[in-house]
């Protein structure tokens, strides 16, 4: 098959390519720096020519509210039209576990805003759900650090690693579309504070983690069914141990 990646030279897009080159595949890693922007919709037209399968992993340069909703109402809006006048067979698109979950945040609001965009269009779809990754757990900590300390909530928590998110996704562009979405997951579910404050201690940081459940996670305020999947999940191999051992390089 034919299968076009756009968002094809970031973190997830990267790893997903790999996969699907090793099974055999023609893989179109598209992006802005490949002359293809799903947002301006340069360059769609002649990458997705022939192409069975669309796989959307891109995300917003810019997390301010407007912007991102821009950038993903746009960008998939531009994909869906695109997809139709090529014949694409399959739209896969990543999203966020219980997206729908955190409405204060401008983030999840963009991303929701993408999924009933596809779920209303007429190019068959599977949105894979996936909960945070391990990559941002540092992230994480910088985001929400004031004066040395660390405050996250300690709400449940289930990050997956960034090679088992690909597996998924790449699983997914070979199957038949679901015409619905799935949720990935980590095999570990425990306080966000605990996965925060584990980082911290293995990368040698002495920022104090404070579980605080007054503490936003971009925008909103999240409790024990706000990030984790709620029923069946497809879950992750690699363990926090695992992750962290198998890193070739620091993670910020």
């Amino acid at each position: 098959m034919k299968i076009v990646i756009i968002g094809g030279t970031g973190l997830i897009g990267t790893k997903v390519a790999e996969r699907l080159r090793r099974q055999g595949h023609t893989v179109m890693q598209a992006s802005p720096d490949t002359g293809v922007n799903s947002v301006t919709g340069e360059g769609l037209a002649q990458a997705l020519s022939n192409a069975d399968v669309v796989v959307d992993v891109a995300n917003s340069p810019s997390w301010e509210d407007k912007a991102v909703l821009a950038f993903f109402e746009s960008s998939t809006k531009n994909l869906l039209k695109a997809e139709l006048d090529a014949g694409v067979r399959h739209h896969v698109a990543l999203s966020i576990v219980n997206v729908d979950r955190s409405p204060d945040s401008g983030y999840f609001r963009a991303k929701l805003a993408q999924e009933s965009l596809i779920k209303s269009g007429r190019v068959p779809y599977t949105i894979v759900r996936s909960t945070q990754f391990l990559e941002f757990l540092g992230g994480i900590a910088d985001s929400s650090t004031v004066d040395h300390a660390v405050r996250v909530s300690p709400g449940a928590f289930q990050p997956i690693a960034a090679d088992d998110v690909a597996y998924f996704v790449a699983e997914a562009a070979v199957a038949s579309p679901v015409n619905g979405s799935l949720d990935i997951a980590g095999p570990e579910r425990k306080p966000m504070s605990d996965f925060v404050g584990r980082y911290l201690a293995v990368t040698g940081d002495d920022r104090k983690v404070i579980a605080d459940p007054a503490a936003k996670y971009f925008g909103s305020t999240v409790n024990d069914q706000s990030l984790v999947p709620i029923g069946l999940a497809k879950l992750g191999k690699l363990d926090f141990d695992k992750w962290f051992s198998m890193r070739s390089q620091p993670v910020g």
